[in-house]
């Protein structure tokens, strides 16, 4: 390649991309601030061979907001042909091109497609490397003023009601921090679900157009965010960050909110015991059973009734529902 009419700085981007010749590289884009792209994504796209992007129109647009030419082959690679393109690909990089592969934002395979060609590439022993960069993710967890050491990413929150609770009832223990995606559309009835499976008093975050001019954190309990979700409904793109169960946050005003009903209240407290418990002590009738023994002497109400009030806030370990008629058999054998 003649280099003799270049500038110094196309000779730096050329000196950036020869290590990443001959390899798959998945980079990071930015995730709302065109400023957070890298030097190495900059590189990459002015040289890769072939560029897989989610949506090619988007591509462009970086591209141009970052002052650059994409010189190769450019292709459409997204989560409904990423398993079909993944191997003609990978023919390409074995005969030595480079195949950068770039979601719409943030890290491809995080909830966008890439996955498929890293599994195929690494079965054919070709190389696969990352450029780094942006993540929702992290930056929501940086900023959510709740523990860092530990957590666990879940994806986007289920679509359908029944479904997104079965999903909660099954993190409701999770002692990590727990970071979900999350739509406008949907964030109110997500909220809803959050306060009748975790309670109200869960510390959280809600984080929205991260990196952006209207940036926006929302910290507080469940029932404090849910609120301001209803008073204020969040625009652009979410990321819900739950404490851990167990978790308790210094401020302990945090935890108090005088506008709780009774009914509440008596919810926030089943909830809080049941986030002390582990998975398995959950996956037991026998448990379910002693729970509402115990919920029927304290009450003063029928067993049976016990039991409807218990069941729906204590999941078994799948995150079904235990059914009625089990739990009150074994009452009857602790009974016994």
């Amino acid at each position: 390649m003649d280099t003799g009419g270049m500038n110094m700085q196309s000779l730096d981007s050329l000196r950036i991309f020869k290590p990443m010749q001959g390899k798959v590289v998945l980079a990071a884009t930015p995730i709302g601030n065109t400023s957070d792209a890298s030097a190495r994504l900059a590189a990459l796209m002015e040289h890769a061979t072939i560029v897989a992007a989610e949506d090619t129109r988007r591509l462009y647009d970086l591209a141009n907001r970052m002052g650059i030419r994409v010189e190769g082959r450019v292709i459409a690679y997204h989560d409904h042909n990423e398993r079909q393109k993944a191997d003609s690909l990978l023919d390409q990089v074995e005969a030595g091109a480079t195949v950068l592969v770039v979601s719409d934002a943030g890290m491809p395979t995080i909830n966008d497609p890439g996955l498929a060609i890293v599994r195929r590439a690494i079965e054919r022993g070709l190389p696969v490397t990352c450029a780094p960069g942006p993540s929702a993710v992290l930056d929501a967890l940086a900023l959510s003023g709740l523990p860092t050491d530990r957590f666990c990413y879940e994806g986007f929150l289920p679509r359908k009601h029944s479904e997104r609770l079965r999903a909660l009832r099954l993190i409701r223990s999770e002692a990590r921090t727990i970071v979900y995606y999350e739509t406008p559309h949907r964030i109110s009835d997500s909220m809803d679900d959050l306060l009748e499976i975790l309670g109200p008093n869960r510390p959280m975050a809600l984080a929205r157009e991260l990196t952006k001019d209207y940036e926006e954190v929302r910290r507080g309990s469940v029932s404090q965010i849910r609120s301001g979700v209803i008073a204020d409904p969040p625009r652009g793109e979410i990321v819900l960050v739950i404490a851990g169960s167990g978790y308790q946050p210094k401020d302990k005003s945090l935890l108090s909110n005088p506008a709780l009903s009774a009914s509440s209240a008596s919810s926030a407290s089943s909830a809080s015991s049941t986030d002390a418990l582990s998975a398995e002590s959950v996956n037991s009738l026998d448990f379910l059973a002693r729970l509402s023994l115990d919920y029927s002497r304290k009450n003063q109400v029928k067993i049976k009734q016990a039991i409807s009030r218990i069941i729906p806030d204590h999941p078994l370990a799948d995150g079904s529902v235990a059914k009625s008629k089990d739990v009150y058999a074994a009452v009857l054998r602790l009974k016994d």
